[in-house]
């Protein structure tokens, strides 16, 4: 049996990687997908333990301590981290895992697993990401001003990635998505 494959999803926060992701393991039900642990407040509709683990920051700097992230880093006010686990006993299973993460947190998993596989979800433009989320009704005006700057700087690392998928058509992002995962 041979190793799983670590896939990382990265993008500026409004650019859709969580709806293509949700589209990809819908199309592919055997892939696992990394359930990130984080210091936010959970959104309506998301549940612990599926959209994310929903932590204290005091759990959250215990479990960094003891060394049990992959990656984990600040975003907009709060933490976010992969752990590391879950992750390690997919490979080892041979099955691919899917993480959603932030730039930072990409180079991180980068560098501890040069062969895994980076692709960057970009929006069709800034406008149209500052629509997105405010459309979400979710964050203050404050929150979407500081996820746009941060927004601006994850752009400039696009090339960092094996692939770069804008998401002006959903339908059309996430079937590219899954060519890329597929191999085709």
């Amino acid at each position: 049996m041979s190793d799983g494959r670590i896939i990382i999803i990265s993008s500026p926060s409004g650019a859709g990687k969580g709806t293509i992701i949700s589209r990809v393991r819908t199309a592919l039900p055997d892939i696992e997908y990394s359930v990130s642990l984080t210091t936010r407040a959970p959104r309506p509709g998301e549940h612990d333990g599926v959209h994310y683990h929903f932590v204290t920051q005091e759990e959250f700097c215990r479990r960094e301590r003891c060394g049990e992230f992959l990656e984990c880093n600040p975003y907009s006010k709060n933490r976010y981290g992969t752990l590391r686990a879950p992750v390690e006993r997919a490979i080892a299973r041979g099955r691919d895992i899917i993480l959603e993460i932030e730039v930072k947190g990409a180079r991180d998993v980068r560098r501890a697993f040069p062969d895994s596989i980076g692709i960057f979800i970009a929006p069709p433009d800034f406008e149209e990401l500052r629509q997105r989320l405010l459309g979400r009704r979710t964050d203050s005006a404050e929150d979407i001003a500081d996820r746009m700057a941060i927004a601006e700087e994850e752009m400039h690392a696009a090339n960092e990635f094996d692939y770069v998928v804008v998401n002006d058509d959903l339908d059309a992002a996430a079937s590219r998505v899954l060519e890329i995962i597929s191999g085709k």
